[in-house]
């Protein structure tokens, strides 16, 4: 006889899977969203978008009968590699790239191609949730290095290194968002990135460099990319269109030497990405994006400055913030003792959204007393209203005292 009472998969699940994974759920988003970086929504370029799938679709609209190319759609690859020589200094082909989801799945890719359970990974010392959650998928152990405004401090990093190595655990690699640091919103100078790259080839250890924000600088000089200060394949590398074009388009890569590509290609279910998406992106790179992105530049300038004066007015004195020279980001420090963590409900309530920072620490505590503020999606008045808001929060809360 055949059981009928409600089946459970408790028993059944990999020793691998997650623990406790979160509920699929529809997040609310605050009026004033400070806290997902989302890009402009008025200046998508839609219409562009659709004319540049239509033409990609008259010219070779139907080979989407056949599956895409496992590396992604190779006139696509081929821009890529173009872009990164010519923005990044960077000497790659059309086959040294791979295709893929967003910069989530390359950064994926990398972990299930390197980490064991228990290898260590070193980070800023606050760094982008969405690779501490790949990060802990893998059981990795993920240890903070400490920063200043020009970034990773390379003492501190040689530090983290030889403690590990005199634990038995020599890092698997060194994880680092070098430009408009995501929550930190700093710029890694050229003297941290050689001196990065010389700590690399001294401990043998890779580095995995998160560039997907580089497009977005709207003053200040731009600093190599760290790929292209190193000569002997330690470095990887990750792009993305999502903060240049949109996220909901979901396109990245990833580059590398060629073993690691070889096995990350091989994680990489699915096959090749959306060939749809590829094919409009590509249409869309080839005739209007670098235009675009000097359009994007300039209104993100304009809400980020509108960010840093609604600052200044609404929290004086009380507070210490960030000035990024492009990307998303703000990262905003109360006073020791503020709890940010508890005040996020609140602060929902009226209608303020914001991240704690320590949703980005590495041991999941520290910088409680921190948050990041993206100041893409709201308009400039908005984020005016939105920030005085917060202010009148963290005053009720008794955090803003000045």
């Amino acid at each position: 006889m055949p059981q009928t009472d409600q089946f459970s998969y408790q028993g059944l699940f990999a020793k691998s899977a997650p623990k406790e994974p979160p509920r699929a759920a529809t997040a609310e988003r605050a009026k004033y969203d400070f806290a997902v970086a989302y890009p402009d929504p008025e200046s998508l370029p839609l219409d562009d978008l659709v004319e540049s799938l239509k033409l990609a679709l008259d010219e070779e609209g139907k080979d989407l009968a056949v599956y895409p190319h496992q590396m992604g759609y190779p006139p696509l690859r081929e821009y890529v590699a173009s872009k990164l020589a010519r923005d990044r200094q960077m000497s790659v082909t059309a086959d040294d790239i791979i295709l893929a989801d967003g910069s989530s799945q390359p950064l994926h890719m990398v972990g299930e191609s390197l980490l064991d359970h228990g290898d260590v990974v070193l980070t800023e010392e606050f760094v982008y949730m969405g690779t501490l959650g790949m990060l802990r998928r893998f059981g990795a152990d993920i240890r903070g290095v400490e920063c200043d405004e020009d970034g990773l401090l390379p003492d501190a990093l040689e530090g983290a290194i030889t403690r590990a190595i005199g634990q038995g655990k020599k890092p698997k690699f060194i994880y680092t968002i070098p430009t408009f640091q995501n929550p930190l919103g700093w710029t890694m100078t050229l003297e941290r990135r050689q001196a990065l790259v010389e700590l690399s080839q001294r401990y043998d250890i890779p580095v995995l460099e998160d560039d997907c924000y580089v497009d977005l600088r709207f003053e200040g000089e731009s600093v190599p990319a760290i790929h292209s200060l190193d000569d002997t394949g330690r470095v990887m590398y990750a792009g993305s269109f999502s903060k240049i074009i949109a996220p909901g388009m979901r396109l990245g890569y990833l580059t590398g030497p060629q073993e690691l590509l070889d096995v990350a290609r091989a994680t990489k279910s699915g096959g090749g990405v959306n060939q749809f998406a590829a094919l409009a992106v590509h249409r869309y790179a080839m005739s209007g994006l670098d235009a675009h992105i000097e359009e994007s530049k300039g209104i993100l300038r304009t809400k980020r400055d509108a960010m840093l004066a609604a600052l200044g007015e609404n929290f004086g004195t009380a507070a210490k913030w960030s000035t990024p020279e492009g990307g998303l980001y703000i990262w905003l420090e109360m006073p020791e003792g503020a709890d940010l963590v508890a005040a996020r409900d609140v602060a929902f309530e009226a209608e303020v959204g914001y991240t704690p920072g320590s949703l980005f620490a590495p041991d999941g505590t520290s910088g409680k007393n921190t948050a990041r503020l993206c100041f893409g999606y709201n308009t400039p008045q908005e984020i005016h209203e939105g920030i005085a808001k917060l202010a009148e929060v963290f005053a009720r809360e008794g955090m803003l005292i000045g």
